[in-house]
C-alpha cells in the first residue's frame, strides 16, 4: 500500500475514533449507556525488499465496556432496594393506623372495662348499664373502623400487585423484542446501543421482581423469575396472571400461564417491589387483621359466657351481649366440587392468628393445616366427619365426592373485628348478679372436700329451679348426689379420692369440687334470685382484661389480657417497620456502591474522553499530513518526468 492508502487508512480509522468519542460524551448523561471504545488493529503487512511493510491502520471494532458480574450487581441491588422501599412504606402505614392513640383501639378498649368496673360499682344504677352499652358499642365501632382501614390497604396493595403485574408483563415483551433485534443485527457486528437498552429494560424489571439471566450463544438472554419459571426465552415472552387462584376473593396473587391453566407461583416470587408488597401483606397486613379478629371475637364470646353467668336486673339469666362473626371459608376453583365444609368455633382461647387449609391428600384422607408453620393440626379417622383444633370444629359431612388435591382456605378471625356488633339493647339485660348466692360446707364435715367453681352449663336453665336451694352430698356407695330443694336427685357421680370432678345437673348447672370428702359430707347451694344489689358477675366480667389470655399465631404461646394482646399486635408491627426502615437504610447504602461502581466500569469520564478527542485530533491532524506529504511526493516525481 502506498504512503497515500497508509495515510488514507489512518484518516479513516482516527475519524471513526473521534465518533466514537464524541458519541460518548453525547450520552454522559445517558442513563444506562456504557461508555464505548475503538479497538484499533494495524492491517496486514506486506513483504517489499526482503521485510514486512506496515500497510496502515483499521478498525476492528466498536468495543462496548460493560462487566456481567458488576451488571448483575446492580440489578441485585436495585431489586433489594426497591422490595425494601416497599416494605418500609406499607409497613409505617400499618405503624401509624393501629399506634395512634386516636385512632387506635387502646383508648376505647380501656374506657369499655372502665364502664364494666363502673356497673360493678353500682350494679342497680341504669346510667352505668347504659354508659355501659354505649361504650360497648364505641368498641365494635372502633373495631370496624381499624379493619376497614386495614381493608382498604389490602386494596392498595392488591391494585399495587395488580399494577406491578402488568408492568412486568410490558417489559418481557420489550426484552423479548430486544432479544430478536439483537439475535438479527449480531450477524453485522455487536449492537452495542441495543445492548444497553435490554440492561435498561433489565434493571426495570429488576425493580419488580427478582430475576435471574442465562445468556444463549445467539447473543439472546433468557430470564427468569421465581424458583425458575421462565418469562423471557430468546424471542418469546410468557405472561403472568393477577386473579385471586387460590380461592380468597380478597387476595390478588400472581400466577404464570401453564398449558390451558394457571400455576398460582405468588410464594415462590421475592425481590422488588411486588416480592415487597406479597411479603407484608402476609406477614402485616394478613397478620394484623387476624389478630384483631381474634382479640374481638374472643373478646365478644368472653362476655357473652360471663353475661350468661349472672342474673340480669329481671332475675333472668343474662343473653349476649355480642354478636361475633363465623369462619370464613373459600373453596379453590380447581375443586371437584362445589361443596365448602362446615366451619364452627369450638373453644375461642384457643383460637389463633393463623389461616389454615382444609385439604384431601394422596390417601383420601382429610388433613387441617395450620399454614403459619404449615402443620397439620387434625386429620380424619376412617367413619368420622369433625376435625378439631385450635378452636375450630370442622365438618366434612357434605364433601363425600371430595377427591384428592381438593382444598378450601378457612380464615377464622379474618372478619372477626369487621363483623362484632352489640346486640343487648336494654341495660337491663347486663347480668350484673351472680346466679349463685353462696354454696356453703356444712359445718360439721369431716372431709377436707371444698368448692372449686359453679357454672350454668345451658341456655334454658331457669333460675328458680334453686328458688329453695340445692345440696350436695357424698355418699360412700355413690359417689356425690344431687338434690333439688325438695330432695329430688338432679345428678351423681363417682369420684377417686382427692381428684377434682365436676358434676353436671339435669337442671341446667353444675359444680366442681375436689379434695377428699367423707361419708355424710354436704354442700348447700343457695340461688342469687332477688338481690339486685350483688356485683358479683360484674366484677368477673371487668376482670377479663386480665384473666383472659389470647393465643399467637402458632399456638405456641398466650398473651394476658385483650389489651396486651393488642399491644404485642402493635409491638410486633413496631417491630417489623422498624427492622424495614434499617433494611431500607442498608439497601440504599449498597445501590449507590453497586451504582458506583457500574459508573466506574461503564460510565463515561468526560475528562478522560477530552484528553481522548484531543489525542485523536492530533493523530487525525498528523494522518492528513501523510497524504499531504505523499501528495508532494508524488507531485515532485511528476515534476521530475516533465524535466
Amino acid at each position: 500500500m502506498s504512503v497515500s492508502g497508509i495515510g488514507t487508512s489512518a484518516l479513516l480509522a482516527f475519524q471513526r475514533a473521534i465518533g466514537t468519542t464524541s458519541n460518548n460524551i453525547a450520552n454522559s448523561a445517558t442513563e444506562g449507556y456504557s461508555r464505548q471504545r475503538t479497538e484499533l488493529g494495524n492491517l496486514s503487512p506486506q513483504f517489499l525488499g526482503g521485510s514486512y511493510q506496515g500497510q496502515g491502520v483499521g478498525v476492528d471494532s466498536i468495543r462496548r465496556i460493560s462487566d456481567d458480574f458488576v451488571n448483575t450487581q446492580l440489578r441485585t441491588s436495585i431489586s433489594e432496594q426497591s422490595n425494601a422501599q416497599a416494605k418500609a412504606d406499607l409497613a409505617k402505614r400499618i405503624d401509624n393506623l393501629l399506634a395512634d392513640d386516636a385512632s387506635g383501639l387502646a383508648p376505647v378498649l380501656q374506657d369499655f372495662f372502665d364502664a364494666a368496673s363502673d356497673v360493678a360499682n353500682d350494679p342497680t344504677s341504669n346510667a352505668a348499664r347504659t354508659v355501659f352499652l354505649t361504650e360497648a358499642e364505641s368498641l365494635a365501632e372502633r373495631f370496624k373502623a381499624i379493619d376497614g382501614r386495614l381493608e382498604e390497604q389490602r386494596r392498595i396493595v392488591n391494585g399495587q400487585i395488580e399494577t406491578n403485574v402488568k408492568e412486568i408483563n410490558q417489559l418481557a415483551e420489550s426484552l423479548a423484542g430486544l432479544n430478536r433485534e439483537i439475535v438479527a443485527k449480531s450477524t453485522q457486528g455487536t449492537p452495542n446501543d441495543l445492548l444497553d437498552q435490554r440492561d435498561r429494560v433489565l434493571n426495570e424489571l429488576a425493580e419488580k421482581v427478582d430475576l435471574t439471566t442465562v445468556e444463549q450463544d445467539d447473543g439472546a438472554l433468557n430470564v427468569f423469575i421465581g424458583n425458575g419459571q421462565a418469562l423471557v426465552l430468546g424471542g418469546n415472552s410468557q405472561s403472568l396472571v393477577a386473579d385471586s387462584i387460590s380461592g380468597d376473593p380478597a387476595k390478588m396473587e400472581v400466577g404464570i400461564q401453564s398449558g390451558s391453566g394457571v400455576a398460582n407461583i405468588t410464594r415462590f416470587l421475592q425481590g422488588g417491589e411486588l416480592g415487597g408488597l406479597l411479603e407484608m401483606r402476609e406477614s402485616v397486613i394478613d397478620t394484623a387483621q387476624n389478630s384483631l379478629g381474634q382479640i374481638a371475637t374472643q373478646l365478644g364470646q368472653a362476655f357473652n359466657e360471663q353475661n350468661a353467668q349472672g342474673l340480669d336486673l329481671d332475675g333472668q339469666i343474662g343473653g349476649d351481649i355480642f354478636g361475633i362473626g363465623e369462619p370464613s371459608v373459600w373453596g379453590r376453583s380447581g375443586n371437584s366440587t362445589g361443596e365448602t365444609p362446615s366451619v364452627d368455633f369450638g373453644n375461642v382461647d384457643e383460637l389463633t392468628t393463623s389461616d389454615y387449609r382444609l385439604r384431601v391428600n394422596d390417601e383420601d384422607v382429610f388433613e387441617l393445616v395450620r399454614l403459619s408453620n404449615n402443620e397439620v393440626v387434625d386429620s380424619l379417622d376412617p367413619g368420622d366427619t369433625l376435625l378439631e383444633a385450635d378452636g375450630l370444629v370442622v365438618d366434612v359431612s357434605d364433601l363425600d365426592n371430595a377427591e384428592p388435591g381438593d382444598n378450601w382456605l378457612i380464615q377464622p378471625t379474618r372478619n372477626g373485628a369487621r363483623d362484632l356488633e352489640v346486640v343487648l339493647d336494654d341495660p337491663r339485660g347486663i347480668a350484673a348478679a351472680a346466679a349463685i348466692h353462696d354454696v356453703a360446707a356444712a359445718e360439721d364435715n369431716t372431709g377436707d372436700a371444698v368448692v372449686e367453681g359453679f357454672r350454668i352449663t345451658s341456655e334454658d336453665y331457669d333460675p328458680d329451679v334453686l328458688e329453695n336451694g340445692a345440696t350436695v352430698r357424698f355418699d360412700e356407695g355413690d359417689g356425690y348426689v344431687v338434690e333439688d330443694g325438695e330432695g329430688n336427685p338432679i345428678a351423681s357421680t363417682t369420684i377417686d379420692n382427692g381428684d377434682t370432678v365436676t358434676i353436671e345437673t339435669d337442671d341446667g348447672w353444675s359444680i366442681t369440687l375436689s379434695g377428699t370428702p367423707e361419708y355424710g359430707d354436704t354442700f348447700t347451694v343457695e340461688g342469687g334470685q332477688d338481690r339486685p344489689g350483688d356485683n358479683r358477675n360484674m366484677l368477673e366480667m371487668a376482670d377479663l382484661s386480665e384473666t383472659r389470655t389470647v393465643q399467637t399465631e402458632d399456638g405456641e404461646r398466650r398473651v394476658p389480657g385483650f389489651g396486651d394482646a393488642y399491644n404485642s399486635l402493635i409491638a410486633n408491627v413496631g417491630t417489623r417497620t422498624r427492622q424495614a426502615n434499617v433494611a431500607l437504610d442498608s439497601a440504599n447504602a449498597q445501590l449507590e456502591q453497586a451504582k458506583a461502581q457500574r459508573e466506574s466500569v461503564s460510565g463515561v469520564n468526560l475528562d478522560e474522553e477530552a484528553a481522548d478527542l484531543i489525542r485523536y485530533q492530533q493523530a487525525y491532524q498528523a494522518a492528513a499530513q501523510v497524504i499531504q506529504v505523499s501528495n508532494s511526493l508524488f507531485d515532485s516525481l511528476l515534476g521530475a518526468f516533465r524535466r
